[in-house]
C-alpha cells in the first residue's frame, strides 16, 4: 500500500537533506513521540504511535528516506522536493508492503502522513 501527502514547505531538497534527521524526527511529525536512542543522523531508535522502532535514514536525490526495518509491514516514506508534479512543495511517499491491511491500522498511516510540518532551519 502506498500513500502520498503534499507539504507546503519552503525546503529545498539540500536543505530537507540537512535539517531532517533521525534525532529531528519528533519535531517533524506528531506522530513520533520520543527519540530513545541517537545514533547519529542516519539511524537510531523512536517510539511512535505503533511502538517502538529502530529506524534508518538515506539521502537520495531531491531529500530523504526513512525506513523501520525491524517493522512487520516493511514502513518506509521518502520526503523529496524539486520534482514535478509540485517541484516546489515536499511530497511525502509512504509504503508498506502489503496490498491490504485492517482499517485500524490503515487509519493510523493516514494519522501517521497527515502528522508532518517541516519548517525551514
Amino acid at each position: 500500500m502506498e500513500f502520498f501527502r503534499t507539504l507546503h514547505s519552503d525546503l529545498d531538497a539540500e536543505s530537507l537533506q540537512r535539517s531532517l534527521t533521525v534525532p529531528a524526527l519528533p519535531d517533524a511529525s506528531g506522530a513520533i513521540d520520543t527519540l530513545i536512542a541517537d545514533e547519529g543522523p542516519d539511524a537510531g531508535v523512536v517510539y511512535c504511535l505503533w511502538g517502538e522502532f529502530r529506524v534508518h535514514r538515506e539521502v537520495i536525490n531531491g531529500g530523504v528516506r526513512f525506513s523501520l526495518p525491524e517493522c512487520p509491514n516493511g514502513l518506509a516514506w521518502t520526503l523529496t522536493t524539486g520534482h514535478p508534479p509540485a517541484a516546489h512543495a515536499v511530497i511525502l511517499h509512504l509504503t508498506i508492503n502489503r496490498q491490504e491491511h485492517d482499517p485500524d491500522f490503515i487509519e493510523s498511516l493516514e494519522m501517521f502522513a497527515d502528522s508532518w510540518e517541516l519548517s525551514a532551519t
